[in-house]
């Protein structure tokens, strides 16, 4: 019997993550927009926010490359936003090389530029710039690998985005108010301070077109999951409920399961699936979760010009160590302006294809063990932005994950020497009917004694990054 949810949080509390999700684990994302064409600054997607305010290294770029903003604002990106060398297949494709389960684009970031063929905001993808239906090009070529489709909405924090105090600039002219959103709070605040609270909040109009946009997207494109910026925070509650029970409600109506993700406290526990921007838990949960985290090495979301690239081993580690703790992992590639990925994107995106085609087992469609993992390497801090506290695993860290029959112990590091398991003590040796490491032919020595499982790797290495034992199992009382 499908369940039908009501617009009340008691209600919305009965709907469950997936099985696709629980099974798949691996998606990617992409930050791509106006905001790709300047390519500036430590974090690209806030270029608009960056260059309407002095004291910043993205204000002072666009002085000096374009003039100052109140003559030449956000909106005179877009006829430079051409995408001549975007491939929908092609992202598809590489996107499924990857390993990845599901994938999809940021719809509309906080700059208010949609991405979409949008009835209701005449500043999108498929009227200027590229003029072309970006997010469903995208969920044709994604869904024709066989991947599901899902979009990303940063779009409530438009309400706060643009200094409409300035009236020596765009952002203050109300024929741009489809951009750059509805006048308001026209004295300026304390922005040392961060503090987007203090501005007057939103009305009822603003929350409708917010929901309108949702509503587009989602009758258009059917997305397997949606993804949310912080922006749910200031979202009239009673909008966030109807959302979620409508969106929820589409299961009975497309056969099919489907899931909100969100960050922070914005929503309350349990009526859909938390975000833990840049960072990771500790330690093992007892609910699921996932991490958004981009193939920049400085955090950067969309496409800079002086982008740095994480090592695929970060990557994998990041994935492995996720699914051990009941996480998933999204994550993030920032397209150049033109349309095409960087070549050192795709690199990444190869190796973890590479180290999942032969490794996949221990991560699809498995669950986390009685403990998470073992070894020296501590994480400094766990939950929202600790990725910058990154540590550098060793041979001697381990991740566990499980199927019915059987236990896989990822190594994070290249065993010189034997391998010492200690947690598979809480095996017996009765119930371990072989070990393997995945990727190699050769039948392993091993030996279950009282300070653990001690294996014998083999002698050559069968992959890069990490390294799988798969410990087989049978019922010993058979």
């Amino acid at each position: 019997m499908t369940t039908r949810f009501e617009p009340t949080w008691s209600s919305l509390q009965n709907h469950h993550t997936p099985q696709w999700l629980r099974d798949e684990k691996f998606g990617i994302y992409t930050h791509w927009g106006i905001y790709s064409v300047p390519a500036c600054g430590e974090n690209g997607t806030w270029y608009a926010f960056n260059m309407y305010r002095k004291g910043n290294s993205q204000y002072e770029f666009h002085e000096k490359t374009y003039g100052p903003a109140s003559e030449f604002g956000y909106k005179n990106f877009i006829p430079m936003f051409t995408a001549e060398k975007f491939d929908a297949d092609e992202w598809a494709e590489l996107f499924r090389a990857s390993g990845a389960k599901f994938a999809g684009p940021v719809a509309e970031h906080h700059d208010g530029f949609s991405m979409w063929d949008s009835q209701i905001n005449d500043w999108n993808a498929a009227r200027m710039g590229p003029r072309r239906d970006v997010v469903g090009e995208l969920e044709k070529a994604i869904r024709g690998t066989g991947m599901r489709f899902m979009t990303a909405f940063h779009h409530f924090e438009q309400w706060w985005f643009y200094p409409h105090w300035r009236s020596d600039c765009d952002v203050s002219d109300p024929q741009y108010s489809g951009l750059y959103g509805p006048l308001h709070n026209l004295d300026s605040i304390d922005e040392s301070v961060h503090d987007w609270v203090a501005q007057d909040r939103p009305d009822g109009a603003f929350n409708d077109i917010w929901r309108t946009k949702i509503d587009e997207v989602i009758n258009a494109y059917r997305p397997d999951l949606m993804w949310f910026d912080f922006g749910l925070n200031w979202v009239q509650e009673e909008y966030k409920k109807k959302m979620l029970a409508d969106y929820y409600n589409k299961e009975a109506e497309w056969g099919t399961e489907v899931i909100v993700a969100y960050k922070n406290h914005d929503l309350p526990p349990g009526v859909a699936l938390i975000d833990y921007e840049l960072g990771r838990m500790d330690k093992l949960t007892y609910y699921d979760w996932i991490t958004d985290t981009s193939v920049d090495d400085q955090g950067a979301w969309a496409f800079v010009n002086d982008a740095g690239f994480k090592k695929p081993s970060a990557l994998i580690h990041n994935l492995v160590d996720n699914v051990s703790k009941n996480g998933y992992l999204l994550l993030n590639v920032g397209p150049k302006a033109d349309g095409s990925i960087p070549d050192q994107a795709k690199a990444l995106l190869q190796a973890m294809g590479d180290w999942l085609k032969i490794n996949g087992e221990a991560i699809y469609g498995t669950t986390p063990w009685m403990v998470y993992g073992e070894g020296p390497t501590e994480m400094t801090n766990a939950g929202m932005f600790s990725e910058e506290h990154e540590v550098e695993y060793t041979a001697d860290d381990y991740r566990f994950t499980c199927t019915d029959d059987a236990v896989y112990a990822t190594s994070l590091g290249w065993p010189e020497g034997k391998s010492m398991i200690k947690e598979m003590r809480r095996l017996n040796a009765g119930e371990i009917n072989s070990v393997t490491m995945l990727g190699s032919d050769k039948a392993l020595s091993w030996n279950l004694a009282k300070d653990g499982l001690e294996i014998t790797p083999p002698a050559e290495r069968p992959c890069e990054h990490a390294f799988v034992y798969k410990i087989n199992r049978k019922n010993p009382f058979r």
